[in-house]
């Protein structure tokens, strides 16, 4: 079978987004023994603080951290991330090369102008992803078709349009979200790792953990535990039996 055929596939527009938005998600679905797949659109390089190379080095401890199986970087443009027919074909070879059952992207209403447009290149992506007349190619091998109908939104600057669709408990791993996050040093406050020379951005300062919790407390407030992050679904969720709810 061709790919790597892996339980979750994330996509984030820069290192640290994915972590940063739906990192206990992740952290806890590798816990129950599934895989999951990371690819970032962009090396994050027009960022105020940091390097390319910082933030990729980063983006692979954080890696081992919240156990992603693979990872890695399409390096598009940063800051002009477009659904332009190149961008959508990487996104379809990545999609057939890791054949994954469920997909995780950004909303389409976001501060950062990268973050919609992935939203737009992954909805096209993946309806393209499997029609068998598109071809493209892994290390010189034609791929097979590869579409999937459970695509869920994260949410990052911006509230959803609409309700969530569900939350995702994390209160046992939220630790282990913000020790993924933690290897950003170069985009967070660390104390005693983040350059203080830098400028200052809205990640940097120590007050941006306190609105992470704060987010996090409340979505977990409307489910009833401690901690939560909050998903939007693409398609209709449907469940095999009411059972599925105990």
């Amino acid at each position: 079978m061709d790919g790597y055929e892996v339980d979750l596939l994330a996509f984030g527009s820069h290192p640290d987004d994915i972590e940063i938005a739906c990192g206990g998600t992740i952290a806890k679905f590798v816990r129950e023994g599934y895989s999951v797949a990371v690819v970032d659109m962009s090396l994050g390089e027009l960022g105020t603080r940091g390097t390319p190379e910082d933030r990729l080095k980063e983006a692979e401890e954080a890696k081992k951290v919240l156990g992603i199986k693979f990872r890695e970087n399409l390096k598009l443009p940063d800051g002009f991330t477009s659904p332009t027919k190149e961008t959508i074909l990487e996104t379809i070879r990545v999609l057939r090369k890791y054949r994954p059952k469920m997909v995780l992207f950004s909303a389409n209403f976001e501060r950062h102008p990268d973050h919609e447009a992935l939203n737009s290149i992954v909805r096209r992506a993946m309806f393209l992803s499997g029609l068998r007349k598109l071809q493209t190619f892994e290390d010189g091998i034609p791929q097979e078709p590869w579409r999937i109908r459970k695509m869920y939104c994260y949410m990052q600057s911006y509230q959803f349009p609409k309700e969530p669709s569900f939350y995702v408990d994390i209160t046992d791993v939220y630790e282990t979200k913000l020790q993924a996050i933690k290897c950003y040093v170069s985009q967070v406050f660390v104390e005693g790792k983040s350059n203080p020379n830098e400028p200052t951005t809205r990640l940097s300062r120590p007050d941006f953990f306190v609105e992470l919790e704060a987010r996090a407390r409340y979505f977990g407030t409307l489910v009833g535990v401690k901690y939560a992050e909050a998903f939007l679904s693409i398609e209709p969720i449907g469940i095999s039996s009411l059972s599925k709810l105990l």
